[in-house]
C-alpha cells in the first residue's frame, strides 16, 4: 500500500499529473506563400528549447549549400522530399510542444493557392490563427483569402505577424502602414480585436523573447501572447458547440446477439448520461439511454468527441445516417440549406451535375445553385455562373434526402460537410451551414412536382395481401417521412395517388410481399428515393 501511494506521489507522476492539467491551445500559421510560416514555427520551437537535439543536427545537415544561416529552421516542420527540395510547405504538419504555463498544438499549412485545400483541413480544428504577412510585399490576395477562410472556420482568435521587419529596417512605418490596411478588412469580417505585432523569425525578434531591435513596439512577444490568450467564446470552446446540446450522428447499429442492439458512433457535441432522454431522426421517436458502452466497459457520461455504443431501453427503428440528439435546441432537418462552399478542385462548379454531399454520417446525392461568389478584396457580393479553384461563394443545396444539421457558427461538426465528385471521388469542396432554406410559397395550385417534393416520392397505389402487412409498411413509410394511408376502396386510393400521396390498398389476391421487399420494389420504380444510390456506405 505505501509502495504504490509512493508510486502516485513520485515526481515522475506528479509531472504527468501536472501536464494533464495544462490547457490545450490548438493554432495555425497561415498566410501567402514565402511569408515564413515554417521559419516562424521552427524559431518558436527551437528558442522555446521544444526540439531535440538530433532534429537541429539533421536540420543544420540538410541546411548546407542553402542561403538560410547556419540551420534552416523551417526543415523543423517541413519534412517532406518535395517541400525541402522547393523550399515550400505542401501538406499541413502538426507539431505538440508545451511550455510551463500551457500545451500547443501547432499547424503549419502551406501559402500556395493550389493547396488553399490543405490550409483549409488545418483550420479547421484551430482555436486561434496566426496570419503572416512580409513586411516587404505587404498584404497579397491570399493573405485575405486564408483570412477569409479562418474567418468562416469560426476561429475566434487572430494574430497578425508582420515577418522580415529586418528586412525593412525594423522601420515602425512599415509596420503601421500594414496594421492599418489589414485591420480594416479583418474588421468586415467581425474578427474580434487581432493583435498584431512585428517579428523576424529568422533573427528570432518577438518570437519567443521581445526584440531589442524595435524598442518602439511594447506589446508582448509571440509566445507570451499564445500563453495568456484566452480561447473565445465561440463553438470551438466546450466541446465542439456545446451549446446546442447533445448531437451523435449513428455510424452503425451493432447488434452482437438477440439481447443488446447498441446504436453506435462519435459524440459531435454535448453530454449523454444513461437516463438521458434522447430523440432519434428523422422518425421522432424517444427513448432514456440504458447503457454507454465501450470496449474498455460501461461509462457514465460520454461527451464530444468520445466514440460510443448508446444502448436505448426502446428498439428503436435506428440506422447509419440517422441521429440522435438532447436538448431543447433540436437540431435542423430539411434537404435544402445555404452554406458558403470553399471550392477546391481544379474543374470549376458545374451547377448542372449532380455532387456527393458527405455530412456527418451520411452521403447523399445533392444539387448545387450558385447564390454569389465572394470577392476576396472587397468581401462584396458579385454575380457568378460557376466557382473555380479556390473560389469562396454562397450556394443553395438541395439534397436528396432530409439532412439533420445545424448553423456552422453553432456547431463545427454537424454544420459542416464536403461535396464529392461522384465520377473521380474527389473532395471538391467544403461547405459551412448557414441556415436552412425554407421554400417561397406558390400563389397558383399545388403541383405535383412541389407534392414530389416535399415528400420525397410521387403518388402510387401499394398492395398487400393482409391488413397486418398493410399496417407494417404504413408505418415503415411514415417513418420515412412518406405521405401514405391505408384505403379500403380502390377509387380512394387512386384518388390519394392522384395527389402524390401513397395508398396503400389490402386485396387478397395480391402477391405475397414482406415490407422489405415492397420497399425494395418501390425504390427500383423510383417511386421512393434509393438508399442505395445516396448513401457511400463508408466510414466516418
Amino acid at each position: 500500500m505505501a509502495a504504490a501511494r509512493a508510486l502516485v506521489d513520485s515526481p515522475f507522476e506528479q509531472h504527468l499529473a501536472q501536464e494533464e492539467a495544462k490547457d490545450l491551445l490548438r493554432f495555425l500559421t497561415c498566410g501567402s506563400v514565402d511569408d515564413g510560416k515554417s521559419t516562424l514555427i521552427g524559431r518558436l520551437l527551437y528558442d522555446s528549447r521544444n526540439v531535440f537535439e538530433d532534429q537541429v543536427h539533421a536540420a543544420a545537415k540538410a541546411t548546407r549549400n542553402r542561403a538560410a544561416g547556419e540551420v534552416d529552421l523551417s526543415l523543423l516542420t517541413d519534412g517532406l522530399r518535395a517541400e525541402r527540395e522547393q523550399g515550400i510547405t505542401i501538406d499541413v504538419a502538426y507539431r505538440y510542444f508545451a511550455t510551463a504555463r500551457r500545451k500547443f498544438i501547432i499547424a503549419d499549412t502551406p501559402g500556395h493557392e493550389q493547396y488553399t485545400r490543405n490550409m483549409a483541413t488545418g483550420a479547421s480544428t484551430a482555436d486561434l490563427a496566426i496570419l503572416l504577412i512580409d513586411a516587404q510585399l505587404g498584404v497579397l490576395p491570399q493573405s485575405r483569402r486564408h483570412a477569409f477562410i479562418c474567418s468562416l472556420l469560426g476561429i475566434p482568435r487572430f494574430v497578425v505577424a508582420i515577418n522580415k521587419m529586418d528586412l525593412a529596417g525594423y522601420d515602425r512605418a512599415v509596420f503601421e502602414r500594414i496594421r492599418d490596411e489589414f485591420s480594416g478588412f479583418l474588421a468586415k469580417l467581425g474578427a474580434p480585436a487581432p493583435y498584431f505585432l512585428p517579428v523576424s523569425a529568422l533573427a528570432g525578434d518577438n518570437v519567443v523573447a521581445r526584440s531589442r531591435s524595435m524598442p518602439w513596439f511594447d506589446g508582448p512577444s509571440l509566445l507570451e501572447y499564445l500563453e495568456t490568450v484566452g480561447r473565445g467564446g465561440s463553438n470551438l470552446a466546450g466541446g465542439l458547440g456545446a451549446g446546442t446540446g447533445f448531437r451523435m450522428p449513428v455510424q452503425r447499429v451493432s447488434r452482437p446477439d438477440r439481447s443488446f442492439r447498441g446504436y453506435a458512433g462519435q459524440v459531435a457535441s454535448g453530454a449523454v448520461r444513461p437516463g438521458d432522454v434522447v430523440t432519434a431522426l428523422p422518425s421522432g421517436f424517444q427513448s432514456r439511454v440504458k447503457r454507454i458502452a465501450t470496449f474498455d466497459g460501461d461509462l457514465a457520461a460520454a461527451f464530444a468527441p468520445m466514440s460510443v455504443t448508446l444502448e436505448l431501453e426502446d428498439p428503436l427503428d435506428i440506422s447509419r445516417g440517422d441521429m440522435l440528439f438532447a436538448g431543447s435546441a433540436a437540431p435542423y432537418v430539411a434537404r435544402r440549406l445555404e452554406a458558403h462552399l470553399v471550392w477546391m478542385d481544379a474543374r470549376p462548379l458545374d451547377a448542372r451535375r449532380r455532387y456527393l454531399l458527405k455530412h456527418a454520417t451520411q452521403t447523399v446525392s445533392a444539387e448545387v445553385t450558385i447564390r454569389h461568389r465572394i470577392d476576396i478584396h472587397t468581401l462584396d457580393a458579385e454575380p457568378a455562373q460557376t466557382l473555380e479553384i479556390n473560389a469562396i461563394g454562397v450556394v443553395e443545396i438541395a439534397a436528396t434526402k432530409p439532412l439533420f444539421f445545424d448553423s456552422y457558427k453553432r456547431n463545427r461538426v454537424t454544420g459542416s460537410f464536403i461535396l464529392i465528385d461522384p465520377e473521380t471521388n474527389a473532395t471538391v469542396a467544403a461547405g459551412m451551414v448557414r441556415q436552412p432554406v425554407v421554400a417561397a410559397r406558390g400563389a397558383g395550385p399545388v403541383t405535383a412536382a412541389e407534392r414530389t417534393a416535399r415528400w420525397g416520392h410521387c403518388g402510387a397505389v401499394i398492395q398487400t395481401e393482409t391488413a397486418d402487412v398493410a399496417a407494417a409498411l404504413e408505418r415503415a413509410l411514415f417513418d420515412r417521412g412518406c405521405s401514405v394511408a391505408v384505403t379500403a376502396g380502390e377509387s380512394a386510393a387512386s384518388a390519394l395517388e392522384g395527389a402524390g400521396m401513397l395508398a396503400i390498398l389490402v386485396k387478397p389476391s395480391a402477391p405475397r410481399r414482406d415490407v422489405p421487399a415492397i420497399l425494395r420494389q418501390l425504390e427500383e420504380r423510383g417511386v421512393l428515393v434509393s438508399r442505395d444510390t445516396v448513401s457511400a456506405g463508408g466510414g466516418i
